[in-house]
């Protein structure tokens, strides 16, 4: 096996490497990793201003394609000595079709272990989810749980399944022969609800209360705890998970980890309430039981329009069950077997997230306040 120090030229290529983990991630392999000479940013969706960010010692590369083509992804890995692989598609509003989610996420994987397998990368890092766990939509909660906790897993929408699918052809892959002889090491992370800049799911929160006029309903039990955890630090724990994979790669290869820092315990509603407090939201609580018919309306309406028109609100009872039921984990397998420990603290995070949100544009809430 060739080391870090032994090898000459080290070259990440990072699969989704524009989307939002991906960012936070190329500033994270820029101001930590000083064996790197190239990182390689794969994205459908491309941003060319990201290769401004090249420094003396490392070469930042944005190449455009897609993962469900397998010779783009054979193609632009070459040469690559790991491999992070965050490209996903992300949907539990039924707005994609589940074929498509398919594709992306579980054909994708395949594409990218095979592209491992004929190029000869030794090192695969797969960013999957919580929700390969749960919650699941019984609302069985899971508390402060680990790796080796047991859970009722229960999938039922097209996300949860795929990545499911695709953390298990990964872990699946361990030990895989490549082209040239060499092994193939593989490890999983599992992150939890993950926030920071440009988290997208922040800003359609915020976007849904300016259009109910500055109206936030809310409904899950206060006593609700999820885990959420920066971006910043879930691009750490990969860092440092490639690291220790190419260093020690027994010791993590065929292991998966939850992904967690030391963000407060609190419910979605509440943990996106902190962030946009400054808006003045108007806030009113209603019976979860009220929700939970809402949402089985939601439901029942998208089916009925579904041959005319694409009805996919923010609430139905998948979304409902993940926001109402307790879900939080511990990192101590992480810290255990590759010393992960959060990169940024609380502060830092919150800080960084709130100059974030404080950019959103305040005129929409008076605008709406007005029109209501």
């Amino acid at each position: 096996m060739i080391t870090m120090s032994e090898q000459k030229d080290i070259i990440y290529f990072v699969t989704g490497g524009c989307g939002f983990l991906g960012r936070h991630l190329l500033q994270v392999l820029l101001e930590k990793e000083d064996t790197i000479t190239e990182i390689r940013l794969f994205d459908k969706h491309i941003d060319l201003s990201l290769q401004d960010q090249s420094t003396e010692r490392i070469k930042v590369v944005v190449v455009q394609g897609d993962i469900t083509d397998y010779s783009s992804v054979v193609e632009v890995s070459q040469g690559a000595t790991v491999v992070i692989h965050t490209a996903s598609l992300v949907d539990v509003w039924h707005r994609v079709p589940e074929s498509v989610i398919e594709a992306v996420n579980v054909k994708g994987t395949v594409n990218v272990i095979n592209a491992c397998i004929e190029n000869g990368i030794q090192h695969l890092v797969y960013t999957s989810s919580m929700e390969v766990i749960g919650p699941n939509v019984k609302g069985d909660p899971f508390v402060r749980g680990d790796e080796d906790t047991v859970y009722n897993v229960c999938h039922e929408m097209p996300y949860p399944k795929s990545k499911s699918k695709a953390e298990k052809l990964v872990i699946e892959a361990n030990g895989t022969k490549l082209k040239g002889g060499a092994c193939l090491y593989t490890c999983s992370l599992r992150p939890t609800g993950i926030y920071g800049e440009q988290h997208q799911l922040m800003k359609d929160f915020y976007m849904m209360s300016v259009r109910t006029g500055g109206l936030v309903i809310r409904g899950v039990p206060q006593s609700t705890e999820h885990g959420r955890v920066y971006a910043g630090n879930v691009a750490w724990m990969h860092v440092l998970a490639a690291r220790a994979l190419q260093e020690h790669p027994r010791k993590l290869a065929g292991e998966v980890y939850f992904c967690y820092d030391d963000s407060p315990y609190k419910s979605y509603e509440d943990f996106n309430m902190q962030f946009l407090s400054a808006f003045n939201f108007r806030q009113i609580r209603i019976p979860l039981l009220l929700l939970w018919f809402l949402a089985c309306f939601n439901d029942l309406l998208r089916w009925v329009l579904k041959p005319v028109h694409s009805y996919t609100p923010l609430l139905n009872r998948y979304t409902l069950a993940v926001a109402s039921t307790s879900f939080t984990v511990r990192s101590d397998k992480a810290q255990r077997h590759f010393q992960y420990q959060p990169l940024y603290n609380w502060d830092e995070c919150r800080d960084r997230t709130q100059r974030w949100v404080d950019t959103f544009p305040v005129d929409c809430i008076k605008d709406a306040v007005k029109k209501n």
